[in-house]
C-alpha cells in the first residue's frame, strides 16, 4: 500500500490562493447568487471546496452579498482592461493609505481590507520590484522592501493606480 503524502504549506497556499483568484473571476463575469451556485461553478473548474472553506474566502477577499447576489467591493469602477486585475481591484476597495517608512511601506485599509490586498501583492510579487513580503493584521498591511527607496517608489505606484478611474 502506498501511502499518501499529506500537501505541502506551500502547495496548499498555491491552491487558496489560485481558488480565490478564480472566485473573484467567476463573480466579475457572472451573477452569482449564493454559496451553492458558486460552489458548482469552482467544481466545474476543478476546485473541490466545501462550504467552510468557501465563506472564509469570500469574507477574505472582501465579497458581499447584494441584493442581485455577490458582488466586489467598487466593481462598478472596473474598466475591460483592468478587470482582470486583482492587484487594481484591490488597491481600488481596499487601500485607505500608503506610508514609506525606511524599506517598509506600512498601508491602511477598511477593518477586513488588509488581508485581501496583502493577497493581492504577493501575487504580484514578481512585477513589484523590491517587495519581499507582506504581513497583514484586520486594517493594516505592512509591505516589506529591499530597500527605503523601493519602499518610497511602491507607496508611490499603489496610490498612483488607487487615482486612476
Amino acid at each position: 500500500m502506498q501511502s499518501r503524502n499529506p500537501p505541502t504549506r506551500t502547495a496548499t497556499a498555491e491552491a487558496r490562493d489560485q481558488r480565490r483568484q478564480r472566485i473573484l473571476e467567476l463573480i466579475q463575469r457572472h451573477t452569482v447568487r449564493n454559496q451553492a451556485e458558486l460552489q458548482g461553478l469552482l467544481t466545474g473548474d476543478g476546485f473541490d471546496v466545501n462550504q467552510a472553506t468557501l465563506s472564509r474566502d469570500l469574507r477574505d477577499l472582501g465579497v458581499v452579498k447584494g441584493p442581485d447576489g455577490y458582488e466586489l467591493p467598487g466593481a462598478a469602477s472596473l474598466t475591460p482592461q483592468l478587470a482582470g486585475s486583482s492587484l487594481w481591484h484591490a488597491v481600488h476597495s481596499f487601500l485607505l493609505q500608503a506610508t514609506p517608512a525606511q524599506n517598509l511601506v506600512v498601508l491602511k485599509t477598511p477593518p477586513g481590507g488588509a488581508h485581501p490586498l496583502a493577497l493581492a501583492l504577493d501575487h504580484e510579487g514578481k512585477t513589484l520590484a523590491g517587495v519581499v513580503g507582506t504581513i497583514a493584521g484586520d486594517d493594516t498591511v505592512l509591505a516589506v522592501c529591499a530597500d527605503a527607496q523601493k519602499a518610497r517608489a511602491l507607496a508611490r505606484r499603489l496610490l498612483a493606480q488607487r487615482e486612476l478611474a
